[in-house]
């Protein structure tokens, strides 16, 4: 599987080698940003996903999202300290994004998701088969919103870590204020609740301590934020999404501790 991932990076890097300077030149009146991941300084990618336009969401050189540098900067600020090469972690629903990068850094890397079939453990992260305190250290990234019964998974997830152990469980923040769904919405990619700011509240209960890294607090330079015209929900592929004021909206990445 690694070899395949790294064989995908390898394709990737030839073909925006000849596009990249081609989206440049088309694009050379745009802010400029940093990518952490990759370094390429320039303008980023628009992107356009079922839910309405992301400004300035994607690298065009490594395809990192707003999420994922955000993400990476708190994972490379971290990781040092931890030692990963001595800890085992499960990675759940497993982006490509990150396959590689966890793989080359934690001394036992397994990979999990309900359905995925290129993952090590097919489970439901609301009854997960694992003994308790069986991993050092737990990433989900936009998992929980599809998750009905999100209190038992993070009570699952609580459950197999071990002492001193960490879990990364982002989502994404689409609301001031947490809205459940009555069931999932196909048009939101089966969301089953509109994640709010207020969301990690829900961590407290099972953590000692859940640290919240925000948009704010790192390099605007790396382009953090999501820019997303947000007053004109509810739509009608988003019905229950409430209304946003504002274009640019802060990420968080909760860091939660055992």
């Amino acid at each position: 599987m690694e070899t395949f991932m790294a064989l995908r990076s390898d394709i990737r890097k030839l073909v925006n080698r000849v596009s990249l300077p081609v989206f440049r030149l088309r694009n050379s009146n745009k802010e400029k940003f940093e990518c952490p991941v990759c370094k390429y300084y320039g303008p980023f990618m628009d992107v356009k996903p079922a839910t309405g336009i992301r400004k300035h969401a994607k690298c065009p050189n490594c395809d990192a999202l707003e999420r994922h540098r955000l993400q990476y900067l708190v994972l490379n600020r971290l990781l040092p300290d931890l030692h990963a090469e001595e800890l085992k972690m499960l990675h759940f629903a497993p982006e490509a994004f990150f396959r590689h990068f966890f793989a080359e850094r934690f001394g036992q890397y397994h990979t999990a998701d309900l359905d995925m079939e290129d993952v090590d453990f097919n489970v439901d992260l609301q009854a997960l088969p694992f003994e308790d305190a069986a991993y050092d250290f737990v990433f989900a990234s936009h998992v929980l919103e599809h998750i009905p019964n999100d209190k038992k998974a993070i009570s699952e997830i609580r459950r197999i870590l071990k002492p001193n152990g960490i879990a990364i469980l982002p989502l994404p923040l689409v609301a001031e204020t947490t809205v459940e769904y009555p069931e999932a919405n196909p048009k939101e990619f089966y969301h089953v609740r509109a994640p709010g700011y207020d969301y990690f509240d829900r961590f407290e209960p099972y953590f000692s301590r859940v640290e919240k890294v925000n948009s704010y607090s790192l390099p605007a330079i790396h382009q953090l934020f999501i820019y997303e015209d947000r007053s004109q929900w509810p739509t009608e592929e988003c019905p229950l999404r409430p209304s946003m004021q504002g274009e640019k909206h802060p990420d968080i990445v909760p860091v939660c501790y055992v």
